[in-house]
């Protein structure tokens, strides 16, 4: 599976909003954004030139793919299932994107940031329905119970995680979190007004419909 491994602070930077890729590191004054809320490169002092309205919907784009932690192939893949569904086509996209397995156990505050909840997932510690669910981009769907089945010891480190994350955000209300035992329940599918950063899936859609 393809993987980003350049520097994530640049990609704050580019974005120029803070995307919270590098867990509770984000909140403290080690920030890279914190401390140069500027584009990278060798000529980020010089004036900024009006964007077009292409570069916006590109930019917003590659935001989005940033935040969920993927590669241009997948997240294409999953705004073609998101045009072929029932529904608007952006709203169905961030319900595809919110409803990931690995960003419900992070939504969760089970780990520290995306990348850390997909190797929990990898790690085959997550089962759905008494099935080991091992594929970070599976699809939870309404009604469903996540668990997470480890050793103790790997159990008490999730907590933790939840203790430390709830401390700078929290669930969202579309998911049910049980701490102690550790399982998640899918109580309805979530709606933009869910998201805990701003995204505007329209210029996505059009972007991806000319």
């Amino acid at each position: 599976m393809g993987r980003y491994l350049e520097a994530k602070c640049r990609l704050c930077r580019r974005a120029d909003m803070k995307l919270f890729l590098k867990g509770p590191r984000c909140i403290t004054e080690k920030c890279s954004y914190a401390k140069r809320p500027t584009p990278p490169g060798m000529h980020h002092n010089q004036r900024k030139p009006k964007s077009s309205y292409y570069a916006l919907q590109l930019r917003e784009k590659q935001k989005v793919k940033q935040i969920y932690g993927m590669l241009e192939r997948q997240f294409a893949r999953f705004f073609r299932l998101a045009s072929k569904s029932k529904g608007a086509t952006g709203r169905v996209l961030i319900q595809l994107l919110e409803r990931r397995i690995d960003n419900v156990i992070f939504r969760s505050l089970f780990a520290l940031s995306r990348n850390q909840a997909r190797q929990i997932v990898r790690h085959g510690f997550v089962f759905i329905g008494g099935k080991r669910a091992d594929i970070p981009s599976y699809i939870v769907r309404e009604g469903e119970t996540i668990e997470i089945k480890a050793k103790d010891s790997i159990k008490q480190g999730i907590r933790d995680n939840h203790e430390i994350s709830a401390k700078e955000r929290s669930s969202p209300v579309w998911i049910q979190v049980d701490k102690d035992n550790l399982s998640i329940k899918i109580v309805r599918l979530p709606e933009k007004e869910d998201l805990a950063v701003s995204i505007n899936e329209q210029l996505i859609v059009e972007l991806y419909s000319k």
